[in-house]
């Protein structure tokens, strides 16, 4: 197997993992960029992404992660909506 093979292999594993645990997150884009994983997305929680990343460094031990997780934001508004 060589490195890219292997590396594939790694990243459809760390898929598997995210979308099979309990966090269950299938909205996280998983993908090569140059010698790096970047990984992208939104997600719900400060506590989801921390444990994303956490799976991602075990499974991509020794790669290069990059880091474009944002999380959503679900505070109810304090203001109302003014619709013009």
């Amino acid at each position: 197997m060589t490195q890219g093979e292997n590396t594939e292999y790694r990243i459809a594993h760390l898929r598997e993992r995210l979308a099979s645990e309990d966090i269950a997150e299938l909205g996280v884009r998983i993908e090569m960029r140059g010698g790096s994983v970047l990984l992208s997305g939104t997600v719900s929680t400060p506590a989801c992404r921390d444990e994303i990343l956490r799976i991602a460094a075990a499974e991509l031990a020794g790669l290069p992660v990059l880091d474009d997780l944002t999380v959503a934001h679900s505070n109810a508004p304090d203001a109302p909506e003014e619709l013009a």
